[in-house]
Formats: structure tokens, C-alpha cells, sequence
């Protein structure tokens, strides 16, 4: 099993790249921010295009680093601090003017994206060869894989607890050959809700990060790419936004279980013993401990 495991983080890599390059072409076609769904552009304030078509080609050649392993660990971090600055803090606003329905929908997602690119991010460390005191520091933490779980968990969770609020909404997008809409609705709100108790606990976050994955995977190909293919302006884009999406979310649960063994609870215990704190906290070119 863990063996198993331990080879999801990078198909997980490749789904979260093309996710990324997909919002990047989407942002090329319709001229707008697509990750996080962040708000709409100031109307006072020009360069909403310039805007739009540099952070689609950013995404796009992040997506493309990743994939190839060129700087893909900055890569995932620019362009998850690009999701954080743009997408997730823009809503906060609008969250606590109105903290439920839509608006909480997209910043659960913006924080799951966000928090899934950092994710990411710390998945590759080991294989760029990042070196530096800094970054030492943050793999000794776990900080950035223990960051997009908690992200990530926290929006399952919601996600899940949405589909008993929204249950009629949800049972609409069932495609009508599967009998029982309102059964997989709620069946889809429990397991959502598992997976991400599931991640938020780290003696069970592997298996819920494979279980999550396996089943946004099989979202993507029978629910939300065959409503993309079918869909008509102006509802298209919301549709291709929902794939690339549910690709992103599959590929960060699959980055999780295949990454936090290895780099959470091993590393963690490395670092708390004595060579484990000197090596963090030694000055360079000191000579190792006898």
C-alpha cells in the first residue's frame, strides 16, 4: 500500500499542471482571472486584459515547469502566491460581508488552490535540489505540504457540508443515466466531508488524500467533461473553469498522498533529533557532529 501510494504524487504533479495550463488558456479565450474565481475586475481601474492575459501565460508556463521539472517548485510557487494575492484575499471582503452560498463556494476553492500549489511546491523540494538555510527550515516544518493539507482538507470539508445545504442544486449535475441523484448527492457530501477529516488527521491523510483523488478523478470524466463538451455560451466557460477545477483538486489530493509520508512524519522526525536541529542551525562550513 504504501509503495502505492508513494507513486501518486506525480501523476498528482502532471492532473495540478494541466489544471493550472487549462486556467491559463481559459484566461487567454475569455480575458479574465480564472483560478480561485476571483472577483471581477475593478470597473474604475484599467489593464484588466494586460492582467488577464500575463497571469493566463504565467499559469501556462507553470504549468509547463512542473510538467517538465524546470523550476517546477517556484514555478508552483508563483503561481500560488499569484492565486493568493488575486483570488483568495480579494473575497475575504465580500466573505465577510456575506460569509455563505457562492461567495463562500469560491473562496474555499481559491484556499484550496492556494494552499494546493504550496503543496505542490513542497513535493518537489527534495528532487530540485533547493539547498539554503530557508528552505531546510520550511521541509523540517513539513511546511508547505502541511499547508495545502490543511487547506485543502478544510475545503472538502466545506465542499461536503455544501451538498446538504444545495442538495437540489447538486442533484442537477448527476448525469441522468446514474438512477438516484439526491442518493449520490449525499453519498458525494459524506465522502467529501470524510476526505477532508481524513486529510486534517495525519495518521489517516494518505489514504484519504488517494480516496479524494479517486474520486474527483472520476468526476472529471463522467461529470464534468461531458457537461463541458455539451454546454452552450454563456455557460461554456463555467463549465471548461468547473474540468480544469476538478482536475487541480485531483491532482493536489494525489500530490498529498504520495508526498506527506516521506516528507511529513519521517522528515519531522529527523529534524527533532541533535544532528537534525545542528544541521538546520549550523553556521556554513562548519564541520558535521562527531
Amino acid at each position: 500500500m504504501t509503495k502505492l501510494l508513494d507513486r501518486l504524487a506525480g501523476p498528482g504533479r502532471l492532473a495540478f499542471a494541466v489544471g493550472l495550463a487549462g486556467f491559463g488558456v481559459l484566461q487567454l479565450i475569455y480575458g479574465d482571472f480564472v483560478p480561485g474565481r476571483a472577483p471581477q475586475w475593478p470597473a474604475t481601474i484599467p489593464g484588466r486584459l494586460a492582467w488577464a492575459y500575463l497571469s493566463g501565460a504565467i499559469l501556462i508556463v507553470s504549468g509547463a515547469a512542473i510538467v517538465f521539472g524546470k523550476r517546477a517548485r517556484w514555478a508552483a510557487v508563483l503561481s500560488g502566491t499569484m492565486i493568493f494575492l488575486w483570488a483568495l484575499l480579494r473575497h475575504l471582503p465580500e466573505l465577510t460581508a456575506n460569509p455563505h452560498g457562492r461567495v463562500l463556494t469560491q473562496t474555499g476553492k481559491a484556499l484550496a488552490l492556494f494552499g494546493g500549489a504550496f503543496a505542490v511546491a513542497g513535493s518537489l523540494v527534495a528532487k530540485d535540489g533547493v539547498t539554503g538555510r530557508i528552505s531546510r527550515i520550511v521541509n523540517s516544518k513539513d511546511g508547505f505540504l502541511n499547508l495545502g493539507r490543511w487547506c485543502f482538507g478544510a475545503w472538502l470539508i466545506l465542499a461536503g457540508i455544501q451538498h446538504f445545504q444545495f442538495t437540489d442544486i447538486v442533484a442537477t449535475m448527476i448525469p441522468a443515466w446514474i438512477p438516484g441523484p439526491y442518493f449520490w448527492a449525499y453519498f458525494a457530501g459524506i465522502a467529501l466531508i470524510a476526505g477532508g477529516a481524513g486529510l486534517l488527521l495525519p495518521q489517516s491523510a494518505r489514504l484519504a488524500g488517494a480516496l479524494a483523488g479517486s474520486m474527483l478523478s472520476l468526476w472529471v470524466i463522467i461529470l464534468h467533461i461531458p457537461r463541458a463538451v455539451a454546454a452552450a455560451d454563456p455557460q461554456r466557460r463555467n463549465e471548461w473553469t468547473a474540468v480544469f477545477e476538478a482536475l487541480a483538486f485531483a491532482g493536489i489530493a494525489f500530490v498529498l498522498a504520495g508526498s506527506l509520508r516521506a516528507g511529513s512524519t519521517e522528515q519531522a522526525r529527523r529534524h527533532r533529533s541533535p544532528e537534525g536541529i545542528w544541521r538546520l542551525t549550523r553556521p556554513v562550513g562548519s564541520r558535521p557532529l562527531e
